[in-house]
């Protein structure tokens, strides 16, 4: 029980982290930090509709792939983090106004959140929805580093971005790849040293 109550509390705060690196540092400057995220910019460029509905929208295919190739607890918990995403996107969006002063600071900041993110939720049993879902699907047969399969996947999206709103969004948002894939992979692969203060040789001292 405290084992997944840890669990839900580590997927909800990644989730927000996600939500927060979005929205408050790429999303202004309209910078995909992903897939889905890129379909999002594009929605609510087009019509209009709030960047947080968009970004649940664009995921809302993507989950019926995963309840049939992850299952329903890996399902739920994604479910989870995308409406904790989504949510956190369309509060700070609309209520928060940051000053926005240089575009590689944010790019940084919000490669590095989001990048922190993701990897808590897929270390934790889940994924930020869109474009990871078949990432993880072509990683775990293939065998290959999943963000580096995410980042291959987005790489379409942030190039239809580009023609639509800006060229120089595709640039940015490779960036971004960049930096947070590895994070990503970073914080799945990390694990914490053992710390064995009790040994049989510290007794015999």
């Amino acid at each position: 029980m405290k084992k997944t109550l840890v669990t839900y509390l580590v997927l909800l705060f990644g989730a927000f982290l996600q939500g927060f690196a979005m929205s408050l540092f790429l999303f202004p400057h309209s910078i995909p930090s992903g897939g889905a995220a890129g379909l999002a910019i594009l929605m609510n460029h087009w019509f209009d509709f709030s960047l947080g509905f968009s970004l649940w929208l664009a995921n809302a295919a993507f989950l019926l792939f995963a309840l049939k190739y992850f299952g329903y607890t890996w399902t739920f918990r994604t479910i989870i983090s995308v409406a904790t995403t989504s949510m956190t996107v369309s509060f700070l969006t609309s209520q928060v106004v940051i000053p926005h002063v240089n575009i590689y600071l944010d790019l940084l900041g919000g490669s590095i959140f989001f990048g922190i993110g993701v990897g808590l939720l897929i270390r934790f049993g889940a994924s930020s929805g869109g474009m990871v879902i078949p990432a993880l699907m072509i990683a775990s047969y293939k065998n290959w580093s999943p963000g580096k399969v995410m980042m291959g996947i987005n790489l379409f999206i942030f190039l239809f971005n580009s023609l639509v709103i800006d060229y120089k969004i595709v640039v940015y948002a490779i960036i971004c790849q960049f930096f947070s894939t590895n994070i990503i992979d970073f914080v799945q692969e990390f694990r914490l040293p053992k710390i064995n203060l009790l040994t049989p040789s510290w007794r015999k001292k």
